[in-house]
């Protein structure tokens, strides 16, 4: 991030325009009475004593071990429920199976090739152990690293929990990336064993997962296993082939009578997770979840905030592969119980019925989804939503990047109109595990803006100082205590770590521009750092840049990221080729398959722009906004800086 503060032109227009005061969405009375948590009182209790509050929450866990301390907070470290020992997997499945909901179904999973399976929490529970035996007998133990490269299947949550059980930590890397970006994570995370499948589905078409694998690994001595889960074949189909003698299948290792595997218990400081964001230099950052603070934080907000009923059937339209699946496809909603509904493919895929079909099927009463689907589905129009029973979608969630109030009302009459329910913004990043802001039932709901804090959470608008901003003026969101279920370092690097909480002394802050109105809701505007956010996927901009430089053509590189009305934004590179090269449409395509490749086709340009030259500063860095302001037609501003 900047040393100033530089609230974009588009940004000062949002706020302005958010400022205009549209008319809200009233709460829905008969939500408000159902809502699992008294907002009001809630907060009375947090802000009286965060440390009591979330003891409170805590107590919703089973623990091997009570905690002797709830919290520990040196700046920039904190620790939660000090001297507590569990394990994720007993509050997800044990508990559960030795209760009321041992046959309930805990997750109905369709594919995208229109394959259906369930799985009662019984069934999870025996696959869990079996996966969990295995790895074990592979020589995995607590604190070792497995990465999984795996779509949306129940093979894929399986392995989660299975390495959970055993207190290994998982690092799940999205099945779209690059082989370079997978061997990236594996090099950091320096994993024993690599899990993944042998394809993905995408609109049809099998995508091999395993060749990206095998290059990954192909130098990497120290990754003893790669255990291969074949979809569409078994052993001896010519299409998977194992060429090494670290090549194992998924269910071949497996034992079947092995349906029991005591969990290991662990500290509540115990690595969970390392799942690994973009950040603005060109490493992936392994952002660091803890077993208890996460766990008691997924737990609660499962509850407090998507309002999971005990009866409801849940839909998640996120992949495990980023953060919104580890908290609330996976460890989220079955720690409190729930039935998960889960499908692999792009939602309006094959036709834009496709989602709502199921809805009907399933009768889905709660769906957290992103803004980037919401504005797919408006435009395709409200014909295919009102062609279906859709009268228990009772509640729709949405996160990712801002909710637009045009796509907001839109969701509100088509998708949740027919139950006279509601749709809630919130706001959440892959560091803090959970929503921190957003729009609880009984609030009504302003389209355009976030929502309140959550209970336990204190945010603020400041300048770069620290210094509160007044309501409704731009500023740096921060939060101004830490909680559970924040990170708790980065993988290899807790200098990134500190810089969370150095920037601004005193507050954490990860470099997203917010305005407050008069009335405690927040509006969250984007980044203020050179952090893209396309689909919800935040991708940097070094990223891309590097991977545009590793292509034999490219001399130098520079990324923005553009307003895209389906995606939030859209990538738009400008490169100056080397000397003597041709720059035909062939070397376009050449560059957008290069990145394809490497990063996957979520960090793929939309638009690449071959340039003589880039502009700098005298003392040579690029500036971008420059770049942006001329594709956006704007005033690019005070240009004085620049060398030419």
């Amino acid at each position: 991030m900047a040393n100033e503060l530089e609230i974009s032109s588009s940004q000062q227009a949002n706020i302005q325009a958010l400022l205009k005061g549209e008319s809200a969405i009233p709460p829905r009375g008969w939500l408000a009475r159902q809502a699992a948590v008294n907002y009001e009182a809630e907060c009375a209790i947090a802000e009286e004593d965060p440390e009591v509050f979330w003891a409170e929450k805590a107590r919703a866990l089973e623990w091997y071990q009570p905690w002797s301390k709830v919290l520990d907070f040196k700046a920039p470290n904190h620790s939660w429920f000090l001297g507590g020992r569990l394990n994720a997997t007993v509050n997800c499945i044990d508990r559960h199976v030795h209760g009321d909901r041992r046959n309930k179904a805990a997750l109905l999973w369709v594919g995208e090739d229109g394959e259906e399976r369930s799985y009662t929490y019984n069934r999870l529970y025996r696959e869990m152990n079996r996966f969990a035996n295995t790895l074990k007998r592979l020589g995995v133990a607590k604190g070792d690293r497995v990465i999984l490269y795996m779509p949306l299947t129940p093979e894929g949550i399986i392995t989660m929990l299975a390495c959970a059980r055993i207190g290994a930590i998982h690092s799940v890397v999205y099945a779209g990336m690059g082989h370079q970006s997978l061997k990236a994570r594996i090099e950091d995370a320096h994993a024993k064993v690599v899990v993944c499948s042998d394809f993905t589905f995408r609109r049809g078409k099998k995508i091999p997962l395993k060749p990206a694998v095998d290059e990954a690994v192909r130098d990497l001595s120290f990754v003893d296993h790669v255990i291969v889960h074949r979809r569409g074949s078994r052993p001896g189909d010519p299409d998977v082939k194992f060429d090494s003698d670290r090549e194992k299948d998924w269910y071949d290792i497996q034992q079947p009578r092995e349906i029991r595997c005591e969990p290991e218990m662990v500290d509540a400081d115990h690595p969970l997770f390392i799942l690994y964001t973009s950040g603005t230099t060109g490493r992936p950052k392994g952002v660091v979840h803890v077993t208890g603070g996460y766990m008691v934080g997924v737990t609660y907000l499962a509850k407090a905030f998507f309002q999971i009923q005990e009866r409801d059937i849940y839909w998640s339209t996120s992949d495990i592969g980023w953060i919104v699946g580890h908290s609330f496809i996976v460890y989220g909603p079955l720690s409190i119980g729930a039935t998960i509904l889960v499908r692999e493919g792009a939602p309006d895929y094959p036709s834009p019925d496709v989602t709502w079909e199921l809805c009907e099927r399933y009768g889905v009463n709660v769906m957290f989804t992103a803004p980037t689907a919401v504005r797919m589905w408006m435009s395709h129009g409200g014909e295919a939503p009102s062609k279906f029973d859709l009268s228990k979608l009772r509640l729709m969630a949405c996160a990712g990047e801002p909710l637009n109030p045009e796509a907001h009302r839109w969701a509100q009459k088509y998708l949740v109109g027919q139950a006279n329910g509601m749709v809630v913004d919130n706001f959440w990043q892959t560091e803090i595990a959970g929503p921190v802001l957003g729009t609880m039932p009984t609030f009504e709901a302003r389209p355009g803006k976030v929502g309140k804090p959550m209970p336990g959470v204190g945010a603020a608008v400041v300048d770069k100082d620290g210094k509160p901003v007044p309501d409704n003026q731009g500023g740096l969101l921060v939060l101004t205590r830490p909680l559970p279920y924040m990170l708790r370092t980065v993988w290899n690097d807790p200098k990134r770590y500190e810089a969370y909480w150095q920037e601004i002394p005193g507050y954490y802050c990860a470099g997203d521009v917010a305005f407050k109105d008069t009335e405690g809701y927040f509006a969250v505007l984007g980044r203020a750092d050179d952090v893209l956010n396309v689909a919800g996927h935040r991708i940097g901009t070094a990223d891309v840049e590097s991977c545009l430089l590793r292509h034999p053509a490219v001399a130098e590189s520079a990324v923005v990221g553009l307003p895209d009305p389906i995606k939030g934004e859209s990538i738009m590179a400008f490169v100056v080729v080397r000397a003597g090269t041709e720059t035909g449409p062939g070397l376009i395509a050449s560059l957008r398959d290069h990145v394809r490749e490497d990063l996957g086709a979520i960090a793929t340009p939309a638009e690449i722009q071959i340039r003589a030259s880039l502009p700098k500063t005298r003392s040579g860095k690029i500036v971008r906004r420059a770049l942006k302001a001329e594709a956006l037609g704007q005033d690019p501003g005070d240009l004085s800086t620049l060398a030419d």
